[in-house]
């Protein structure tokens, strides 16, 4: 592979080098959410700012732990977790937004992500389809023990993953209605929780990398609820998911000193 860094031992597109991250990274696509989440850690210093990611480093509980922005869609994340693999992290979690499809599923629950329909292109250059997008057992049953702690409304579940955001929204709208539609009535079916656009190519490349990876979500609507004439409010503030991947960091890393 051509070295484009050209010797600079930084990884070309998050603009990070080795002893540079912690073992333990989470994962918003927002980059103005990583200043947010690294509010939380002790000691935080911004590494790297470079295109959609942003990275800071940090302690929790004596241990170096860091957030990287991936920015939006799984071409962008497969990036950034491929490069901060080669500078040593282990462990992922994605903190992220989503739109609910269950009807149970309000704006300002949290979901957790058990597995992902691969409804979207970047997973399918690593794995065949028939390969599922699945979440780490630990880092998933971490952060459902998270949210019982802070008395979250959660939901742990499959969820949907696409590329277009558009075709999740205005599917009457675009040449290709009659599959998008066929599809979401089948999610709806099958009981999926939520829609976002990053975990499918996450929990592949994981797989693929020998690394861990889960989601969580801050739910901030549901447009299957609004179609019902159902309370739709919406909510944006990220906090509540921020914290309990926070805490269900502290989790891993108490549970890996203790092996």
């Amino acid at each position: 592979m051509i070295d484009y860094t050209q010797g600079s031992g930084k990884q070309y597109h998050i603009q990070v080098g080795q002893g540079e991250i912690g073992e333990y990274v989470l994962l918003p696509g927002d980059p103005k959410r990583c200043a947010k989440i690294a509010q939380y850690f002790d000691n935080p210093v911004l590494i790297a700012d470079s295109r959609e990611y942003v990275t800071y480093t940090g302690y929790l509980d004596g241990v170096k732990v860091s957030v990287t922005s991936t920015g939006i869609g799984g071409p962008s994340a497969s990036i950034a977790m491929e490069e901060l693999v080669k500078c040593g992290a282990k462990t992922f979690i994605r903190v992220g937004t989503c739109g609910g499809i269950g009807i149970d599923v309000k704006g300002g629950d949290v979901v957790v992500a058990t597995g992902a329909i691969r409804f979207e292109g970047t997973s399918k250059e690593y794995a065949p389809i028939e390969f599922p997008a699945i979440a780490d057992l630990d880092i998933t049953n971490a952060l459902v023990q998270s949210c019982k702690k802070a008395n979250a409304a959660y939901h742990a579940g499959v969820v949907q993953c696409k590329d277009a955001f558009y075709g999740q929204h205005k599917p009457d709208e675009l040449p290709n209605h009659i599959e998008l539609n066929r599809k979401w009535d089948a999610w709806i079916r099958l009981g999926t929780k939520a829609s976002e656009m990053e975990s499918a190519a996450l929990f592949v490349v994981a797989s693929y990398l020998k690394v861990r990876c889960g989601s969580i979500f801050l739910v901030v609507a549901n447009q299957e609820r609004e179609k019902l004439g159902l309370e739709n409010i919406q909510h944006h503030d990220t906090d509540i998911a921020i914290k309990i991947a926070i805490d269900a960091i502290r989790t891993l890393i108490k549970q890996d000193q203790a092996v």
